[in-house]
């Protein structure tokens, strides 16, 4: 085993790597949030169907992938704390990818009957498994090769990078979603599904070159038989469900780019290119101000900051969707851009650092990969599919999925207000802290000696 002095931190290249990266895996999972809620609700299931069945199923597709992610978090997560975080994030980069690219390829309702919908679900399914790793190794290795008084700063360019894989998916869609009808339904909604090519090169490249943070190779120096997944489920299982409950504020997220843009454009007929510039311009705020309010979690705290920008992102979707049903482009762009560019963009940048900070470096990747994947498995599979049925059949409700969107924000910041502040500390402190007596036993006992 290399010496574990030899290893430098290389926090730039771990941030651009952790940036770059995760917007062109976003990229691949957010071109399909945006297709879900304005193509295969026509192409994939029966003709048939209400508009507003339609929807709900072909949201229900999305939701999918998210239900099977705590799957991939207790596979994953084990594995970046064992292997290490790059060979994680190697791994998914390929099965997300790979996974969008078929996607592309596959036949419609029309042409194959009711397989159209089940191949779909099943490439969702493996799409969702192979995500559910990427961003807690992705986070636990820009974590840890900071300095620990920029650990959310940094960070924060994690998720400024799935605001980025956003801001490209969508943007993608807007000229093919200009197309005729005819045309969209055809070919034009495949070709954003087929970049994905592109976008597992470019992200190979940029990530094979990266280096582990010093802090794995010290904790591989010393062999323990006690699984991280066994040790972080038996001594930080208060942390996980923590985790889970504050992950829930992404369904306000999920609402903002999937639902209400269905309910604009299917239960209220606004123009969907009009549309999809309000989740483009909220992902271009989100783009330079994530990394802003990263800092200020860095001077104020990771709990205060997540608890604001949740809070805020719940109650600004209650206009925002009142917005939409009265046609007022100029209130929709204004409270959209700050419920989800401002707001929900400021909960955003601190919880990467809130949440890793949790958990001691030998279990960090498997506590943080499985607590934020039950609760994106929650609120993602839940919350399109739940506001699109609160909506009713005609999606002209508004008042249900707004109360829906601030029961979501009452169980994230409930639960965050419950931990304990980690700013102040550096990752040994943190690390020596968040370890407890029965724990450090536990692993003592299971140490191999050298």
């Amino acid at each position: 085993m290399t010496e574990p002095a030899t290893h430098q931190k290389t926090p730039l290249k771990a941030t651009i790597a952790s940036w770059v990266g995760t917007t062109l895996e976003y990229y691949d999972f957010a071109v399909y949030a945006t297709a879900s809620s304005l193509v295969f609700n026509h192409i994939f299931f029966p003709k048939e169907l209400s508009e507003g069945v339609a929807l709900m199923l072909s949201l229900a597709t999305l939701g999918v992938g998210y239900l099977v992610r705590p799957l991939g978090a207790f596979i994953l997560g084990p594995l970046g704390d064992k292997f290490g975080r790059k060979f994680v994030m190697m791994l998914t980069l390929f099965g997300i990818g790979g996974c969008t690219f078929l996607i592309g390829c596959l036949p419609t309702f029309g042409d194959i009957g009711a397989a159209a919908p089940i191949l779909l679900v099943i490439i969702r399914m493996i799409q969702g498994l192979s995500l559910s790793g990427e961003q807690a190794a992705a986070i636990s290795m820009t974590l840890e090769h900071s300095p620990d008084h920029r650990r959310a700063f940094t960070t924060s360019f994690v998720t400024s990078g799935s605001a980025a894989g956003g801001l490209i998916s969508t943007a993608v869609f807007i000229p093919f979603v200009a197309l005729p009808q005819e045309q969209l339904m055809s070919w034009g909604w495949r070709v954003p599904f087929w970049l994905s090519a592109v976008v597992v090169i470019v992200a190979y490249v940029i990530r094979r070159t990266l280096e582990e943070p010093p802090a794995f190779f010290e904790v591989q120096a010393v062999e323990v038989k006690l699984s991280p997944l066994k040790q972080a489920l038996q001594f930080h299982w208060v942390s996980i469900i923590r985790i889970a409950l504050c992950a829930m504020i992404a369904g306000v997220s999920y609402l903002f780019a999937t639902f209400s843009v269905g309910f604009a454009t299917t239960g209220y007929k606004l123009d969907k290119p009009t549309m999809l510039w309000v989740p483009v311009l909220a992902s271009l705020l989100a783009l330079v101000y994530t990394p802003a309010a990263g800092l200020l979690a860095d001077k104020i705290g990771r709990k205060a900051v997540f608890a604001i920008g949740a809070a805020g992102a719940a109650i600004t979707t209650v206009p925002y969707l009142w917005a939409i049903t009265v046609g007022n482009w100029p209130l929709i762009f204004v409270l959209g851009v700050i419920c989800n560019g401002l707001f929900y963009s400021t909960a955003n940048a601190a919880w990467p650092s809130f949440f890793a900070e949790m958990f001691p470096n030998r279990v960090r990747v498997s506590g943080l990969a499985v607590g934020t994947q039950i609760g994106f498995a929650l609120s993602g599979a839940i919350a399109p599919v739940a506001a699109t049925a609160l909506a009713g059949a005609d999606l002209h409700d508004w008042v249900g999925p707004s109360v829906f969107a601030c029961v979501l924000g009452v169980l994230a910041v409930a639960a965050a207000l419950t931990a304990k502040e980690t700013g102040g500390q550096t990752l040994d402190e943190i690390d020596e802290s968040k370890q407890s007596e029965r724990e450090k036993a536990a692993v003592a006992a299971a140490t191999v000696p050298a």
